[in-house]
């Protein structure tokens, strides 16, 4: 019988039933297929365009957005509540939009299974696509998507150190005495660029590991240190390209954040069907 998109969460519900693994089990698989060999490809910006020309019709073909509505788009609304409600938090409000950068790649992964599958079979759906997680794919996958949620506290916590030293450690009394003080004064613009260095840094290492780990894990038992050496060994070979790619999720990103964040239902499947074509054109094998 042919699977319909049907209700993402439902079919997260069984796929999680049904691939449940005892802590060893899933460990085991996180070595990989020593018999799985990368090779790395030649990018240019022409692959770059075409990834995301790619990206963009499996989101036409698959209205993947409907993950990001249902997933995603909720934790962001709770976000924005607390940040209403709570203006101790307000200063925190632009190092969680640009966050959310380091936490797309995880956001992406049912999107990357999507794409495989349709490039393999000519067709697929959310219900397959979960149902796809077996062992193999789940421990490294999990432990990579820690490794980022984990990257990202990281990220708050010296987002927070730097208003701090700035325009801390009191936190705001309004809104727009807030904004004055952060375009007005040495020490907002101080704190602008820490907080531009340090954000660079950090989408670095997001880059490194994660531009084509996460879609290497989903198509090949290649195991977790291979995706990650293999991410990072494309970015150094191909550094124009990609640093051209960085720039264009982190422009798409800041682009769907302005509109309360609405644009992430859609930049979102965007960039992540993009992914999934970025890494084909990037690693072969043996």
């Amino acid at each position: 019988m042919v699977q319909t998109i049907g209700n993402p969460l439902s079919w997260g519900a069984k796929a999680l039933g049904s691939t449940g693994r005892t802590a060893g089990e899933v460990a085991a698989h996180l070595g990989g297929d020593a018999e799985t060999t990368p090779k790395i490809q030649k990018l240019s910006m022409d692959d770059i365009r075409a990834a995301l020309s790619l990206g963009w019709q499996d989101v036409l073909k698959f209205r993947s957005d409907v993950l990001a509505l249902v997933v995603i788009y909720p934790l962001i609304g709770f976000a924005l509540a607390f940040l209403a409600f709570e203006q101790a938090l307000l200063p925190m409000l632009f190092p969680m939009a640009a966050g959310f950068a380091l936490l797309g790649p995880v956001a992406s992964i049912g999107m990357y299974e999507i794409s495989r599958q349709n490039e393999e079979n000519g067709s697929a759906s959310w219900g397959s696509a979960l149902s796809a997680l077996r062992g193999r794919v789940v421990g490294p996958v999990m432990t990579l998507g820690f490794f980022m949620l984990g990257w990202f506290m990281l990220w708050m916590a010296a987002a927070f150190a730097i208003y701090s030293v700035t325009l801390g450690p009191a936190m705001p009394t309004s809104t727009m005495g807030f904004i004055s003080d952060v375009f007005t004064t040495s020490a907002g613009w101080s704190m602008i660029m820490a907080g531009m260095a340090v954000g660079a840094f950090f989408a670095v290492v997001v880059l490194l590991v994660s531009a084509i780990g996460f879609p290497m894990l989903i198509d090949r038992p290649v195991g977790l240190p291979v995706a990650v050496v293999t991410s990072a060994s494309v970015v150094r070979q191909n550094l124009m390209p990609m640093i051209g790619w960085g720039v264009t999720v982190a422009v798409l990103l800041a682009l769907a954040s302005i509109p309360v964040f609405l644009g992430l239902i859609l930049v979102l499947p965007w960039l992540g069907h993009a992914t999934w074509h970025l890494y084909r054109m990037a690693v072969s094998y043996d």
